[in-house]
Formats: structure tokens, sequence, C-alpha cells
């Protein structure tokens, strides 16, 4: 058999998606074209790949062990892909990095800086919850709370987040303690995002749970900023905001840290490493509002 890379990788992306609808959008193809594909291997293999069930596809004996070979034909590729970047000696092209919404947006705020430092680099910037996965560069660099336990990550720490009670101005609350401000309404994060820094804390605070609830610190934010309730926010978001008012210092029972976490492959490739150099200078150039001490 000599089965074409495209075909394989197809046939790879329906074991993991399940359906064919889902492995088009994935793979950018059309339905059709996912369905010919594997049709086609399956002839130059000679053996049925899936067992077609009513709602998706699942592997045959047959499909499990070329799944097994194909993923390590991925990983192979991958790693070509990220190494062969890396032999760039030029300062320019695209960089991407993803970021939780809130630092996303503090990321955004100081994209004029870093355009004027790196001008012959693109910028993608990329909010969401989820962990990007740097081996398959779906993101050059990430920006997260804390260091997966993941092989062929690098990790360098960026800074300290400081956290506080934030009220908007027109609810007057700037000297109330927290044994008054338990009878306001607040606005925290939903059951599937009670992770996120202050929640807990929150909760035992107020002996229930918050009458508002979110799952998007932008949200948070501005559900805040029209007197909806009082919530916890980083600093960086609250004291930059002329709407709002703190009420007490930083939370010392609320911190998190923010690192910067690159492929082991990608870090010596000239963009990456000028995007990383320059991220680590704007955190520590604005150190004292990222952890409220301003």
């Amino acid at each position: 058999m000599n089965a074409n890379w495209d075909d394989l990788r197809v046939f790879l992306t329906l074991a993991r998606d399940g359906t064919l609808s889902t492995a088009a959008r994935s793979l950018g193809v059309s339905h059709p074209t996912v369905a010919r594909r594997v049709q086609a291997l399956e002839q130059q293999i000679g053996a049925r790949l899936f067992d077609r069930l009513p709602d998706r596809f699942v592997p045959t004996s047959a499909g499990e062990e070329l799944l097994a070979d194909t993923e390590a034909m991925e990983k192979a590729a991958l790693s070509i892909q990220r190494r062969s970047a890396g032999l760039s000696d030029t300062v320019s092209g695209v960089v991407r990095m993803s970021a939780g919404e809130a630092m996303a947006v503090l990321v955004a705020r100081h994209l004029p800086w870093l355009r004027a430092r790196l001008q012959h680099i693109e910028f993608e910037v990329v909010a969401s919850h989820t962990l990007a996965n740097l081996s398959r560069r779906e993101a050059d660099l990430l920006i997260r709370e804390r260091v997966p336990e993941l092989a062929g990550i690098v990790a360098r720490k960026l800074c300290r987040v400081g956290y506080a009670i934030y009220a908007a101005r027109k609810l007057a609350l700037e000297h109330a303690r927290m044994p008054a401000l338990v009878d306001q309404p607040w606005i925290g994060f939903d059951d599937d995002h009670s992770y996120m820094p202050g929640q807990h804390w929150l909760h035992e605070q107020l002996g229930r749970r918050p009458e508002i609830r979110v799952n998007n610190w932008l949200v948070l934010h501005d559900a805040v900023r029209v007197g909806a309730g009082l919530a916890v926010l980083p600093c960086y978001l609250g004291d930059q905001d002329g709407a709002l008012h703190r009420i007490g210092g930083v939370l010392p029972e609320i911190s998190s840290e923010q690192w910067l976490l690159v492929h082991r492959d990608l870090r010596a490739l000239p963009r990456v490493r000028a995007v990383m150099d320059a991220l680590v200078e704007l955190f520590q150039r604005h150190r004292t509002v990222l952890e409220g001490r301003v």
C-alpha cells in the first residue's frame, strides 16, 4: 500500500471527530470530500476502516491499527513543521497568541507598543478558555495561569495578578466593609467556571451563590459597570476603568500567576523569540498595574 498522507489525515480527523460534517469543518473541505477520501483509502488498504453507526463513525479493528500508525506519522509531520519553522532567521511573519479573555484584552491594549517595537510582525490574538495545542501549531504562544503537564512545553513566569472587589461608582460603596457588602447583589462565575480566581473565596464570604453568574471576565466586567452588582475583578481591569471604584485594597487571599508558554521547537524561532522578549518587557513595565499597586 502507498497511502497518500492527505487521505490518512482525513482518516485521522474522522476517527477523532466521529462524523463526516464535523471532520469536514475541521479540515476545511466538503462533506462528500471526506467520504470520498475515506472510501479511496479503504479501497487502497483492502479493508473496512469504519463501522457506520447511525450517529457516528467508529474505527474497526483494522481502523484502530491504522490509527496508531497514523498518529505517529502526524506527530512526526508536526515535529518537522515546527523544526522547519525554527530554521528561519528573519524577525517577520505571523505570531499567534492565545490567552484568557481578560488577559487578551490587556495584550490588545498594548498592541501599539508591541507593533512599534516589532513592525514586521503580524499579531493574531485569540481569547479562549481552551488550552490551544502548541504541538499542532494552534498557537505559537500561550499566556495562562498554570503550566500544563505536557511534554515539550517551555514556561516563563510573566507576573502575579492582584484581585479586588469593584462596584459601579454610582453605587457609592467605597467605604463599606465586607459584612455590609454581603447583603448587596453580587456577580460571579457559573458552576462550570468556578475555578476562576476568587470564586471560592466569594462563595465563602457570601454563604450563597452570586445572584448573577456568567462564563466570561468581560461579561462580568460589563455587568459591574452598569451597576448590576459587585464582583471580584483582576485589578488591571477594574483599576483602569473610570466607571468603577475599588472597595478596599487588593485581596491577599486571591492572586494568580501568568505564564508564557511556548513549544521548545519554536522558542528559538526569531519572530517568536522577539515577541516573547517584548511580552516579558511589557509585563515588567506594568507590574504595579497588574498587581494592583496603583
